[in-house]
């Protein structure tokens, strides 16, 4: 089913919108401790008690309104739905800090999935979008395989030896910042393999 249009606007706030607010009330609540049932739990842990539920809604709202979720998209909430309850559930903020490692060792195996067998899988997921020769999508597959595979061990890295401020910051603007210096990086492959347009004879 081809995807409904909806306000620019609107989608960007629900794609980016749960990270922002996680963000905001991670600083609002990073040194505070509550009580509940008796169990002490730190900042963290409660602003991802709300950001797991927060992250269905929006999910649940850019699916209505535009009728489409991607594999990326799901398999993003799924992920977040067990290592975020996982980490509230045993009041251990190390499962949703290794959250990043899982998603970028997912998709960054599933690309390399496809490799082996010939094919980009990145193909299927943004040829709409980039409209390049099969050669230029296997170039961009290893590449982004690669970068995917270097985020997970950078997460880790991160996460086991800096203090969760740090790691809060470089989840928050660090991978974000790093996916768009990528795609920016990749203008020699758009421009050597995007396929011209189809001239009317």
């Amino acid at each position: 089913m081809a995807e409904k249009q909806v306000n620019p606007k609107l989608k960007t706030l629900l794609e980016m919108g749960p990270i922002v607010i996680f963000f905001v009330a991670y600083l609002w609540l990073r040194e505070k401790t509550f009580v509940i049932g008796g169990v002490e739990y730190e900042g963290f842990i409660i602003v991802t008690a709300g950001f797991v539920p927060l992250m269905i809604v929006s999910s649940l709202a850019l699916w209505k309104l535009t009728g489409h979720l991607s594999k990326m998209q799901v398999a993003t909430l799924v992920l977040v739905v067990v290592f975020g309850g996982l980490s509230v559930w045993l009041n251990d903020d190390r499962f949703f800090k290794m959250k990043p490692t899982m998603i970028y060792v997912l998709f960054g195996g599933i690309l390399g999935f496809g490799l082996l067998r010939g094919q980009s899988y990145l193909k299927y997921v943004m040829d709409s979008m980039l409209p390049l020769e099969d050669a230029g999508w296997m170039i961009l597959t290893r590449r982004l395989m690669m970068f995917f595979l270097g985020l997970a061990v950078l997460n880790e890295a991160i996460w086991r030896t800096q203090s969760t401020d740090t790691w809060v910051y470089f989840k928050t603007f660090g991978l974000t910042a790093a996916i768009f210096v990528f795609f920016m990086t990749q203008g020699g492959v758009f421009q050597k393999y995007a396929k011209e347009e189809d001239t009317p004879s």
